[in-house]
Parts: C-alpha cells; structure tokens; sequence
C-alpha cells in the first residue's frame, strides 16, 4: 500500500475542498463528503501502488537483482493474485464511496470516477509503460483531484481550484520523475520505457529539478498578481525541503544512497509544500 506516499491524494484533496468550502455553507454533511473523498483519493493510490506491483512483476520489470524497489513478489512475501485482487478490491471500495456521491450531487461526479478509474487501473498496464506516466499522475492526481473535490461539494466547475492547485500538481509529478530517475538505468535494461528513459540521464534530472522549482515560482506569480490569497504564501516555509532536493539530486548519479533518496525527499517537499499552501488557503477566508 506504501502508505508513506499516500498524501499524495490528501493535498490534492484538501486543496480542492478548502476552496469549496470558501463557497458553501460548511455542514457536517460536507465535511463528512470531505473526508470519504480523502478515503476514496487513498484507495485509488493504494490501487495504483498495488496493481504497479503486480504490472512491474509479471512484466519483468521487477526481479531478485533489483529486489530492493518493489520485493514484495520476486521474495515471495506476497502472492501476484493476492496483490492484483487486493488492488482490485481498492477499486471496488472506491465505487461503493462513489454511490454516495452521486446521492449527494448527482451522476455527473461519475466523469470523474470514470476518469479516476482509468487514471489508477490502467496506470501500469497503459501510461507507464509508453513515458506517459508523469502526465497521468498530473492529470490525474494534480488537476482532477481537486477539481473533483470542488465539483462533489459546489456542484460546479472552477478554475480556481486547478490553478491555486498547479504548483502542487507539478510537485507530485516531480516524485514520479524522481522514481523513474532512481530507476533509471534498470527501466532500460528492461525497456520500460518512462518519460525519463526517453532522454539522456542528465536531461531527465534537469527535468526532476524542474518539476520541483517550478511549483515555487507559479505560487510566486500566483500570490503576485493576486489569484492566491496571502497566506499561501505560508508553503514557501518548504524552501528549505526544495534546497535538500536540490542538493541531493546533485549527487545521485554517483551515490546510490543519494538515488533512493530522490523519492523520499521529493516526497517530503510536496507534503510539506501542498500541506502548508492547503492551511493557507483555509485560513484566508475562516
């Protein structure tokens, strides 16, 4: 399930349902819509995670060399059918939340499950595979995500919530551009084919550092025309997190303790970023 990562689909959440509740009158019902929402983000990662597993594995791509990224199946610890039926099942739970949503505003929030259930079912077997990965979890976890939490709580589409949203967006992305930088050179060996492969080693860490940087200067050019309210500003408390990224990306092509690391850091730096640009937006208008 690799619950570590799975705040990933909380920010993206969050963010979308903090702008909506600036619109609506906050009841127990919306807020308790919030949290399913959160839940169901939740399941559909963990199902992503899951059912990578389980792609990586019978493709290939994951073998006792290499155990050390995904060694849940290639040590035997877990069973494929096991892994796939529960990545599954994530799936079906996600549908049984997503009754109650059509209850609370209607069937057309089952564009976005449809959309969401494509984006984490098909991840491995469709995007991944063909360097469409990082656009996917873009896409999917960076721009839908809160435009579907903002769509389940008002009953409309916004562009607000896609746009206070867009640094985050870029900054999940960058935590797949480090993972498929950190496997870099075993995904070729395999022919994975990410977007990473496509390019040489150091074009796809200037890509990674990108996704990272840029998430601080759309915030910047957000707050500075007005579109985002000030206390976002609080995220830029993550700059610290964006230097160790940085630093450490410098040493990854001849350190392997500084490879895995890509992951994590990154991963540290969207929580952290997307967390505090969330509070911020909640303390503009409470």
């Amino acid at each position: 399930f690799r619950p570590w990562t799975l705040h990933g689909a909380v920010v993206p959440v969050l963010i979308g349902g903090f702008i909506a509740f600036r619109y609506i009158e906050v009841d127990a019902l919306a807020v308790v819509m919030l949290i399913l929402t959160v839940i169901a983000g939740c399941l559909l990662q963990s199902a992503a995670n899951l059912l990578n597993t389980y792609g990586d594995y019978q493709k290939g791509t994951d073998t006792v060399e290499n155990e050390t990224r995904s060694p849940e199946l290639v040590t035997g610890v877990l069973k494929p059918k096991d892994v796939m039926m529960m990545g599954l099942a994530c799936l079906g739970l996600t549908c049984l939340i997503g009754v109650a949503f059509i209850f609370y505003v209607g069937w057309k929030i089952l564009i976005f499950g449809a959309l969401a259930m494509v984006g984490a079912g098909l991840y491995t077997a469709v995007y991944k595979y063909h360097a469409l990965g990082q656009v996917n979890v873009f896409v999917m976890m960076g721009v839908l995500m809160p435009l579907g939490t903002y769509f389940l709580l008002t009953g409309e589409l916004d562009w607000e919530p896609v746009i206070i949203g867009l640094p985050n967006a870029f900054l999940i992305t960058g935590v797949l551009g480090g993972n498929e930088m950190r496997d870099y050179y075993e995904d070729k060996e395999a022919n994975v084919g990410t977007l990473m492969g496509h390019f040489s080693y150091d074009t796809g860490m200037a890509i990674y550092r990108f996704e990272c940087v840029i998430a601080f200067v759309i915030l910047a050019v957000l707050l500075i025309i007005g579109y985002a309210p000030w206390p976002c500003a609080l995220a830029f408390l993550s700059v610290y997190d964006l230097y160790v990224v940085l630093m450490n990306s410098r040493k990854a092509a001849e350190d392997k303790h500084a490879s895995f690391m890509l992951v994590p850091l990154c991963f540290k730096l969207n929580w952290h970023f997307g967390a505090l640009l969330a509070v911020g937006y909640l303390l503009y208008w409470v």
